[in-house]
C-alpha cells in the first residue's frame, strides 16, 4: 500500500514537473516610460495575446515597476519571463547571478538632467552640493550621471544623489524638496509643462549614442522554449515600427495605461533626444561600456562580455 502510494505521488510530481515545462502564462516586466513604448501598444492591442496564441500561451500579464534595478529584483527571483529595462540594471542583475539574455534593443538615449525653476546653473561645477534625485544605483541614469560628473571633475560625492522613482522625483522638484532630477521621457516634458524644472544637458549629449532600455528573455524560456522568445522579438519589433507609423496613437494607448496627459506625451515625442530601435546590434558596444562603467564605479566585480549580455539569434532569426 504504501509503495502504490509512493509510485502515485511520484507519478503527480513528474507529472506537475511536464505541466510547468508548458508556458501558458507569459508574465512582462515593465516601466512607466515612453522609453518602453513598444511594449504598450503590443499590449493594449492585444498583440502579445494573438501572437502567442498559437504557442499556447493562453495568458498574458504586465507588472508596472518604478525603475528597473527592483523589476531585475523581480527577475532574479522568477516571477517575470521577458523584462522591458534598462541595460545597466540588467548588468548589475546579470554579475548578481541572473539567467537572462538582451534579445533585442527598445531604444537609445532619451533622459534630461534638469534643475529647479530658480536654481542657477552655467557648468556641472554648480551642481556641487545640490540635491538632485534619479534612478536607484545600478540604474542607466545613476551610472550616467555619476560617470558624466567625475568626467566633468565634479566628484560624486559632493552632489547628493538620491534614488527616487520618477512620479515622486516630479512630485519632489515640483515641492522645492530637491535641486533636480536626471529622468527619462515623458517625465521632463512633464516638469517643463509644469513649469517646475529646465534642462540642463541631455543624456545623448553626456554619453553619446548610449543604450538605454531593452528587452531581456529569461534563460529558462531561451533554452526551453526559443520558439516564444522569437515570437515575442516578432511582436517587440511589429509594435517599434508601428509606433513610428503611427505616434499619435502610440501616445494615446500609452497615456490611456498611465493616465499622463496626452498632450504632454506628444510634446515628450518631440523634445527627447532618444529614438526607439529594436535592433540590438545598434547596443552591443554601449550595453559592453556599461559593465566597465559599473566596475569603475564599484557596483559589479568584473567587467562582462557581449557574449555575457545577448543573444542576437533571436532578432536574426525574426528579421530573416
Amino acid at each position: 500500500m504504501l509503495l502504490a502510494v509512493a509510485l502515485v505521488a511520484a507519478f503527480a510530481l513528474v507529472a506537475g514537473c511536464t505541466e510547468t515545462d508548458d508556458v501558458t502564462h507569459l508574465r512582462i516586466g515593465f516601466q512607466p516610460s515612453t522609453h518602453q513604448i513598444a511594449h504598450f501598444t503590443a499590449m493594449e492591442k492585444g498583440w502579445w495575446q494573438e501572437d502567442l496564441a498559437p504557442l499556447g500561451v493562453t495568458e498574458v500579464t504586465d507588472y508596472q515597476f518604478g525603475t528597473g534595478p527592483p523589476e531585475m529584483q523581480a527577475m532574479l527571483a522568477g516571477d517575470l519571463d521577458i523584462a522591458y529595462v534598462g541595460a545597466a540594471p540588467f548588468v548589475s542583475a546579470l554579475a548578481s547571478g541572473l539567467d537572462a539574455k538582451i534579445v533585442a534593443a527598445v531604444q537609445t538615449q532619451g533622459s534630461d538632467l534638469m534643475v529647479r525653476t530658480g536654481v542657477p546653473y552655467e557648468s556641472p561645477q554648480d551642481l556641487v552640493g545640490l540635491t538632485i534625485a534619479t534612478y536607484p544605483p545600478g540604474s542607466i541614469q545613476d551610472t550616467i550621471l555619476r560617470t558624466w560628473l567625475e568626467k566633468n571633475g565634479v566628484d560624486p560625492a559632493k552632489v547628493e544623489i538620491v534614488p527616487m522613482d520618477p512620479g515622486a522625483a516630479t512630485t519632489a522638484i515640483a515641492a522645492k524638496q530637491i535641486d533636480g532630477v536626471f529622468l527619462p521621457d515623458p517625465y521632463p516634458a512633464i516638469i517643463i509643462a509644469e513649469g517646475t524644472g529646465r534642462t540642463i544637458v541631455q543624456s545623448g549629449d553626456m554619453l553619446k549614442d548610449h543604450a538605454c532600455c531593452v528587452l531581456v528573455a529569461s534563460g529558462s524560456l531561451i533554452r526551453e522554449h526559443p520558439e516564444i522568445v522569437e515570437q515575442i522579438v516578432r511582436t517587440h519589433i511589429k509594435a517599434t515600427d508601428y509606433n513610428f507609423e503611427h505616434q499619435d496613437e502610440a501616445a494615446a494607448l500609452y497615456s490611456a495605461k498611465t493616465r499622463q496627459n496626452l498632450d504632454t506625451v506628444k510634446t515628450s515625442f518631440k523634445i527627447w533626444d532618444g529614438t526607439w530601435t529594436a535592433d540590438p546590434g545598434v547596443i552591443v558596444s554601449s550595453a559592453v561600456e556599461y559593465t566597465d562603467l559599473q566596475y569603475e564605479l564599484g557596483y559589479i566585480k568584473k567587467p562582462l562580455t557581449e557574449d555575457d549580455l545577448f543573444d542576437l539569434s533571436f532578432y536574426e532569426k525574426a528579421r530573416a
